[in-house]
């Protein structure tokens, strides 16, 4: 890939697990710039606001040079155009996601025909977390530290403490 194109990696990263930094660092290397697009979600009941899981991923991706975090709202593909986008990069974890991953990336195609997806699966340490079952598993009281980054799991277990 050419390393002036621009990648989109949208999704709510509530929380921002090691399965989307791994996906974040390999997108780094192949495209010039990818702009981790953090869902505002407001079809979701999240445990972070915006704002946190915008820092929360600032965070994480501070190593990496290439790579921009910014919010969104409304179609992932007007926002992708915004800011010159020519990928979309969506990580698939099973048959599942791929299934859903595929159907997706279609009508965003149809919406947008020079906007191509790229498919990247995450390192198989990383292919069964999911932040929905971190997420549960946090609220649960559970021990969810070995799935995200540590500056994330005591952002997590201070959000937990005061929901209770």
């Amino acid at each position: 890939m050419a390393s002036s194109t621009i990648a989109v990696y949208p999704g709510t990263f509530d929380p921002m697990t090691l399965g989307h930094q791994d996906i974040i660092r390999r997108a780094s290397v192949l495209f010039g710039t990818v702009i981790v697009a953090v869902a505002q979600a407001h079809h979701k009941k999240t445990l972070f606001t915006l704002e946190e899981r915008l820092d929360c991923v600032s965070e994480a991706v501070k190593p990496l040079g290439n790579i921009q975090v910014l919010p969104f709202s409304g179609l992932v593909t007007e926002f992708a155009l915004l800011h010159g986008a020519k990928a979309m990069v969506r990580g698939v974890r099973s048959v599942t996601d791929f299934d859903f991953e595929s159907q997706l990336a279609g009508m965003n195609r149809a919406l947008v025909p020079d906007l191509d997806t790229v498919f990247l699966t995450p390192d198989a340490r990383y292919q069964h977390i999911s932040s929905t079952l971190v997420r549960e598993i946090a609220l649960l009281q559970g021990d969810a530290a070995q799935f995200v980054a540590p500056s994330v799991w005591a952002r997590m277990q201070t959000k937990v403490r005061t929901a209770t």
